[in-house]
């Protein structure tokens, strides 16, 4: 990482971070000329900033503060090493970082160790699951009282309504989308296709797949950060909010897998289009862990507005081939590509939880052996389906008590988690909705 510094001599400032439980990046600022202390000896805070509010405050009560004195925890680099801040005026290198103990044990508080821990199980059964995501974001102007669609820089108009995969959409934003993937580029994100979506100002960037769920979760994460800052430095919004608009579909972080056994192989190809009975169990673990893990896929209050029949967002507890109203969809296409499409969390998850969560799911499911129901056919939403949590508090309630989560995910973990969104529910409810809007938009 030192080398890096030396092959980039115009870095004038140095940020680490790392993330907390709701994926917002928390660290310091240091000066270039101590980035060597950083990089040898990593640095240091309260282990309870793992854990802190969607405000950055501390929860009530949390035994990561008082009760331990409020003690620290070391921060390491993780295997990214620095990447670029391309949004910043001054050149800046960010250094991902990752928890620990005083004892080098991980901080099972920190998810990018709850994601590793799972990544670990697969390759202790010889496994590698690939992983792509796909990311939807609104553009926002929110200079003004309500939040609208930005001027286009290239006509000077609003374009006040969805344009499903529309150039002229693509276009109005040319610069930005421009300079967003020379960015990526920058920081080493496989970013792909961009298209527009069905809501106002609202686009999606699918990531390339990779044999690493923790590379692809990283990305997902500085992809996040970037698109944000980038926005700003364009002179708009850009939020990962779930639903923005009443009136149109909200944002998704849809997730792609498959599984590659030790000779590199597809474990859910069989050769024909039904793919394999690993492919089915995955299926069912999926499905059996989900009313647990809706908290993961919808961890705020704003969550609850996407997951609403006829919405893009699947709340029945089904799957099928090809049918996106199903929440676990498999894709068609050759057999040796066979995949499972999970597509309930929203575009406001902490990725490393996210694919921990579809992932562990999967690994339950393949241990476990059991076939799920029949595929649907058909609108999902017509159907009688077994239902997800309606509401943030039956979530909490569910991911507590899950017993598919506690397969998942450290005990110390799932007690934070469940301690941070009982706050948050608390006091989201002395809030409008305008200011809800407020405090997510810029953050989630």
């Amino acid at each position: 990482m030192d080398d890096w510094l030396k092959s980039n001599p115009d870095i004038r400032a140095i940020r680490v971070a790392a993330s907390d439980l709701n994926g917002q990046p928390r660290g310091k600022r240091v000066p270039v000329r101590f980035a060597d202390k950083v990089i040898e000896d990593g640095t240091r805070f309260p282990m309870s900033v793992m854990n802190l509010d969607i405000w950055g405050e501390d929860i009530d009560d949390s035994p990561l503060v008082m009760e331990s004195g409020d003690r620290d925890g070391v921060l390491k680099p993780t295997n990214r090493g620095f990447v670029r801040m391309p949004w910043l005026d001054t050149p800046t290198g960010l250094m991902p970082i990752w928890m620990f103990h005083e004892d080098g044990r991980p901080f099972e508080g920190d998810p990018r160790h709850a994601l590793a821990a799972v990544q670990q199980r697969f390759t202790d059964l010889g496994l590698t699951p690939v992983v792509a995501v796909e990311l939807e974001f609104f553009l926002i102007d929110d200079s003004g009282r309500d939040l609208r669609v930005p001027v286009s820089p290239r006509s000077g108009k609003r374009r006040v309504a969805g344009e499903i995969l529309s150039l002229r959409a693509l276009d109005q934003f040319d610069q930005f989308f421009t300079e967003l993937y020379d960015a990526c580029d920058l920081m080493d994100i496989p970013a792909d296709t961009a298209i527009s979506e069905a809501g106002l100002g609202q686009f999606e960037i699918n990531m390339m797949h990779q044999p690493d769920a923790l590379k692809a979760a990283d990305d997902a994460w500085l992809f996040k950060m970037l698109v944000r800052g980038m926005a700003r430095k364009h002179g708009f919004a850009a939020s990962f909010m779930a639903k923005p608009y009443e009136d149109y579909a909200g944002s998704g972080l849809h997730m792609h897998f498959s599984i590659l056994d030790k000779n590199g192989k597809n474990i859910f190809d069989d050769g024909t289009e039904l793919g394999s009975d690993a492919l089915r169990h995955a299926i069912q673990g999926c499905l059996a862990a989900m009313p647990g893990s809706t908290l993961i896929f919808a961890p705020h209050h704003n969550s609850f507005d996407r997951l609403v029949p006829g919405a893009h967002a699947p709340t029945g507890v089904a799957w099928a081939y090809e049918n996106r109203t199903a929440a676990i969809r498999v894709p068609s296409g050759a057999p040796a590509a066979r995949r499972i499409e999970h597509r309930q969390a929203g575009g406001d998850v902490n990725p490393y939880l996210s694919v921990a969560a579809v992932l562990g799911a999967a690994l339950n499911g393949l241990e476990d052996k059991i076939d799920p129901p029949a595929p649907i056919t058909g609108n999902g939403y017509d159907q009688d389906l077994p239902q997800v949590p309606a509401n943030w508090t039956k979530a909490i309630d569910a991911f507590e008590a899950s017993p598919e989560i506690a397969r998942i995910f450290a005990p110390g973990l799932i007690r934070n988690f469940t301690m941070t969104k009982r706050q948050e529910a608390k006091y989201m409810e002395e809030l409008t909705p305008e200011e809800r809007v407020e405090v997510y938009l810029d953050t989630v």
